[in-house]
């Protein structure tokens, strides 16, 4: 299922519409290569920002439901017999 965003222009008479509809990745792509240098620079600080959220709540929940127990547990092992060094 592809993203649809809805939109709306106040005065479709007399502007053309500032929003385009947006629903499949192709789509997405076609609309970022069509941004100005400042419209893409404040679209991609946006979704740097979304992106590392939508990782951390992964993360979260990744340590929440112990799927990452047994790395850690492999880690503190690791350190245990001496097989870590320093960075």
């Amino acid at each position: 299922m592809g993203m649809r965003i809805e939109r709306f222009n106040t005065c479709p008479e007399t502007q053309p519409p500032y929003f385009f509809p947006v629903s499949t990745v192709i789509e997405i792509e076609s609309a970022v290569q069509n941004l100005s240098p400042g419209e893409l620079s404040r679209f991609r600080d946006w979704f740097l920002g979304f992106d590392a959220a939508a990782w951390d709540r992964q993360f979260e929940a990744d340590v929440a439901t112990g799927r990452l127990a047994a790395l850690a547990d492999e880690a503190i092992g690791d350190l245990r017999k001496g097989r870590c060094s320093e960075l």
